[in-house]
């Protein structure tokens, strides 16, 4: 009798040690989450996207293993703790990413905007100057109209910067600049070609 009740008693230690070590790591999956969501709000999607979809990627696969762990009478949450700690790891620096490519998106967009603005300068003065033959006037007048448009884009970019949609600014005035110097370049041939 008193085998019995050890056994018994030995059984139901065993079971409560085995259930002790299948217990969700909650604190580390919060932790987790609150640093995707710190990525997120540094708006790691815009500067670093493929680096957090990756954060998020890897997320829903724990997410999915804690679900399968579960359903199991023996649970095993070791592995996916160690993922969970290269997951944590991986959002913060994901985090930190974001924030120096934001700046560094800043900057370039600065420097962009003081460049294109000289760029418009300078296709203003090389129209006066321009010939203005039969076709000549008919291109100046297109010319024109582009660099309005050129203009206009401008002045978005420089509202996208205004509220701190860098990468939105960057992509306008790129594209902006683009145009502007094959204007800047078209001008500069024209009055090359009537100089000779």
């Amino acid at each position: 009798m008193k085998n019995k009740v050890l056994m018994g008693l030995a059984a139901i230690a065993m079971v409560a040690f085995l259930s002790s070590c299948g217990k969700v790591p909650q604190a580390k999956v919060d932790a987790t989450n609150t640093a995707i969501a710190a990525a997120q709000t540094a708006e790691a999607a815009v500067y670093v996207p493929a680096e957090f979809a990756a954060v998020q990627d890897s997320m829903k696969a724990i997410n999915a293993a804690i679900e399968v762990q579960k359903s199991k009478l023996f649970k095993k949450f070791g592995p996916i703790e160690l993922k969970l700690d290269e997951t944590l790891a991986a959002a913060n620096k994901v985090a930190t990413d974001a924030v120096a490519k934001k700046e560094e998106v800043k900057k370039e967009t600065e420097a962009l905007m003081t460049e294109i603005k000289g760029v418009i300068e300078e296709n203003g003065t090389l129209m006066k100057k321009a010939p203005r033959g039969k076709e000549g006037a008919a291109v100046l007048e297109q010319m024109k109209t582009e660099m309005a448009t050129i203009e206009a884009s401008v002045v978005e970019a420089q509202g996208s910067y205004d509220k701190g949609a860098y990468m939105d600014a960057l992509n306008k005035v790129k594209a902006a600049k683009e145009r502007a110097v094959a204007i800047n370049t078209e001008l500069k041939d024209a009055i090359a070609k009537v100089k000779r």
